[in-house]
């Protein structure tokens, strides 16, 4: 679709507004007791968020704006280019001031190399707030005309929409088609797509309309994604050379639409519910929107009628976040249908009363987004090839000394007898893309492994709708081959995590692109690399058909760590399980390996290697699982008497640990059994305080990382503290857990599990992500709460990884939870 074509008319009409001194209708803004500039339909941030150094630049700092409810600009702030992209450098929070006398904000900030400090200050100002870039000394002369005052604004919000800048109209283009040109480096650099000192966004759409002035210099708008899929509009104005103080200032201001409230969300399962269920919707509002006194449930009938079932109180719960809340509870509709339910004028998409509304919840998972994300195979659905066979080349061994940019690196030796940049051979098998970057982390892999395991022993699923062909590297999706598809992604990951041990005799940290353009490569995962072993003796562009002079292989990063060779030895303790009586020779080197690994760990000290997140986890709670699994398999005593023994040592972290604890209470002694009930009973009254915390519930994460690894866990460990405790753990909880990830959470009402339920997440962050489509069965992060106080999950812009990147270890996590939720509903078998 194509931006609206102006007629003369109505431009005259827009440049009159822009020059119009009541260009908006808010009142004023005001700092707030929690720390931002604040008018009704209208937030200011200022470095509430900052860099968070784990995954570099977010987009979730500096000044922001969020405007009717949506957060639309981000990254106010100096930074060194004009479209900074992800790894671009950023600057250092070293103060931040909130100034109660004069309702301002400062914020200090630093480049260390060169050096460079500066100070950004907001202030209100009529009714918009001024924003200024102060110096204490001249700017560094390595940074004259490359630093420069930027803030982003999010494309998602002005598609289809147009500027003025100086009068002058454009329309921000849907797709990038902004000029470029050759900096004296030779990199190429976007070209301003307009400049001026005055602009315009969206004059014509009063939810979106922003203006800011520049009095100190010229500002230009570029188009961010001319570089970067990820890239935003960026308005920016350029630090004087030679000059201190105030060297840049702003005067921004944004419309807002007289007595704007934002619309009711009736938060909800999009896959329904089971007739027997309790089912409560929580209502959230905006503070100014006075709570109606009832809510309605309604039936649609075959002709297309609606028919009320209920109409009962809303009840008051009270204040989350920035929000207000009242929960709806329609448990008293039990007849199976399709219904909706309706607060205030809003009425929700149609959901599912039924005995079976749950049942096929986990399907997509298991069938189109695990195989989806299987590497070293071609992966087929019906017409679609969604990705060749993948890294045939891998891998080589990384660099000594050497630190990748995403949470990988090398130490001062290789732990290995092979060569950095040597061929590693017998790594291409098997395993995982960990989520839209295309690695294999080793510690995703045992995650899921055992995830897997965990369900099929638990609940024996023998659903066949895929055809996995290890020899052939082939995979045909929705093409049952009569083998159970849980046993054959069980097989193909541990098929990897064997491999690194028969390659080196250790589990490795994982497999990844050395360089960041290959990194960022979006597209066929086949054709990241060219698939043949990189030889240094041949010549640029030479292949002799096994090898060729690209050195595109992925590295292969190899430190000894005890704590991933404990978790992959629990992985392959429990795959052995599973896979005995289908795949022995499989089951047998499985087993084989993980009791090597623990008598060769237990005859020397540690190897505590870490870095990042990709090292395994605490060392003894990886080794109690090694414990618990091998005990398992095994039911050797020296098993046992280990875990036993770690179990004071891990107990706090009882959500990281309850689960291989319940699994090992019944072949632990009684002294075992005190503890962990002891550790239960606790737990319930933790679970009681989570229930005033929040309206949902459940654990919501305030991390950079939004939370449903965190829901999915809480939910499985509900349900085996229910089987083990059931005076104590009701099982509604499980439930809880399930209706989150559905729909029933803050901000909006979507299932955040790809294609399921009615409404679900359509825009997510996986290889698929520049399609600004999904992946069937993929569950995204989650609702990420921005500090102080705004929840938030973009529909409408796949790019933010901490609220909508797939990650492969939580489909195996969701496919248990879901067959626990359906496990309870059925009830004693």
């Amino acid at each position: 679709m194509r931006p609206p074509r102006l007629s003369p008319a109505a431009l005259v009409a827009l440049m009159a507004v822009a020059a119009s001194p009541a260009f908006s209708a808010n009142s004023a803004l005001r700092l707030n007791e929690r720390g931002y500039f604040e008018t009704r339909g209208l937030n200011v941030l200022v470095f509430s968020n900052v860099y968070d150094g784990l995954f570099s630049d977010a987009k979730i700092a500096g000044v922001e704006l969020i405007h009717h409810g949506v957060r639309t600009a981000t990254n106010g702030d100096v930074r060194l280019g004009p479209t900074p992209g992800q790894w671009d450098p950023a600057p250092e929070l070293i103060e931040r001031r909130v100034n109660a006398a004069d309702g301002s904000i400062e914020a200090r900030l630093r480049y260390p190399e060169p050096a460079f400090e500066f100070t950004i200050r907001a202030e209100p100002r009529d009714a918009g707030v001024a924003l200024s870039v102060h110096l204490p000394a001249a700017l560094p002369a390595a940074l004259a005309g490359r630093a420069g005052f930027n803030l982003e604004f999010l494309p998602a919000a002005y598609f289809r929409k147009t500027y003025l800048i100086d009068g002058r109209g454009g329309s921000f283009p849907l797709h990038p088609t902004g000029p470029m040109a050759k900096t004296d480096a030779g990199t190429l650099e976007p070209e301003p797509l307009a400049t001026g000192t005055t602009l315009v966004l969206a004059p014509e759409d009063p939810s979106r309309r922003v203006r800011i002035d520049s009095a100190t210099g010229p500002l230009a708008l570029y188009d961010g994604r001319n570089t970067a899929q990820n890239g935003w509009f960026v308005v920016r104005t350029l630090l004087p050379a030679g000059q201190t103080g105030r060297v840049v200032e702003w005067s921004l201001s944004a419309n807002t639409i007289p007595d704007w409230t934002r619309q009711p969300v009736i938060a909800h399962s999009q896959a329904g519910y089971h007739p027997a269920q309790d089912k409560i919707a929580v209502i959230e509002l905006d503070p100014n929107d006075p709570p109606a006194a009832t809510a309605r449930v309604l039936r649609v009938n075959a002709d297309g009628a609606w028919t009320e079932m209920l109409a009962a109180p809303a009840r008051q719960w009270g204040p989350y976040l920035r929000y207000h809340y009242l929960t709806f509870d329609f448990s008293a509709v039990r007849e199976p249908g399709i219904y909706a339910l309706e607060y205030a004028g809003v009425r929700t998409a149609p959901f599912r009363i039924d005995a079976a509304a749950l049942a096929d919840t986990w399907h997509a998972s298991l069938d189109v987004y695990l195989p989806v994300a299987m590497d070293h195979m071609r992966v087929r659905e019906a017409y679609r090839i969604w990705h060749g066979d993948s890294h045939r080349d891998d891998a080589r061994q990384a660099p000594v000394n050497h630190q990748h940019f995403d949470l990988y690196a090398q130490g001062p030796t290789t732990d290995t007898r092979f060569e950095p940049g040597e061929h590693i051979p017998g790594l291409n098998v098997g395993g995982w893309l960990d989520a839209g970057d295309f690695d294999i982390r080793t510690q995703t892999q045992y995650a899921a492994v055992l995830s897997l395991v965990h369900t099929w022993e638990e609940f024996a699923p023998r659903r066949d709708e895929t055809t996995v062909d290890q020899k052939a590297r082939s995979v045909n999706i929705h093409a049952p081959d009569d083998v159970p598809d849980i046993l054959q992604q069980i097989e193909h990951g541990t098929l990897q995590l064997l491999a690194q041990f028969d390659a080196v005799g250790h589990a490795i940290n994982g497999i990844v692109e050395p360089d960041l353009l290959q990194y960022t490569h979006l597209g066929d995962a086949a054709s990241k690399t060219d698939g043949l072993l990189y030889r240094t003796a041949l010549a640029p562009g030479e292949s002799d058909g096994l090898h060729s002079s690209v050195p595109d292989d992925r590295w292969a990063f190899t430190n000894k760590s005890t704590a991933l060779n404990y978790g992959s030895a629990a992985a392959l303790a429990a795959a052995s399980r599973a896979l005995r009586g289908w795949r022995n020779d499989l089951a047998d080197a499985c087993l084989a390996r993980a009791k090597q690994v623990w008598d060769d760990e237990h005859a020397h000290a540690p190897h505590l290697f870490r870095h990042g997140n990709t090292t395994g986890g605490i060392l003894e709670d990886e080794e109690f699982k090694a414990a618990v699994e091998l005990l398992l398999t095994t039911r050797d005593p020296r098993y046992a008497q280990r875990a036993g023994e770690l179990w004071p040592a891990v107990a706090e972290r009882f959500e990281t640990n309850a689960v291989p604890a319940l699994y090992a209470r019944p072949h632990l002694d009684a002294t075992f059994a005190e503890k962990l009930a002891a550790r239960a009973r606790r737990y319930r009254q933790e679970i009681d305080e989570l229930a005033k915390a929040n309206p949902y519930g459940v654990p919501i994460g305030t991390g950079g990382w939004a939370g449903n690894g965190q829901v999915i866990r809480f939910g499985t460990i509900n349900y085996l503290l229910h089987k083990a405790y059931p005076q104590l753990f009701d099982g509604e909880t499980v439930y809880r857990a399930a209706h989150y990830l559905h729909g029933c959470h803050p901000d909006s009402d979507v299932s955040l599990v790809s294609g399921v339920g009615t409404v679900s997440k359509e825009v997510a962050y996986g290889s698929n992500r520049a399609d600004f489509s999904f992946i069937a069965g993929g569950i995204v992060p989650g609702v990420l709460i921005l500090k102080p106080d705004f929840p938030e999950n973009k529909e409408d812009w796949p790019f933010f990884w901490g609220q909508n990147e797939y990650v492969v270890s939580t489909a195996p996590a969701y496919i248990y939870l879901m067959h626990a939720a359906n496990s309870l509903l059925a009830g004693p078998q």
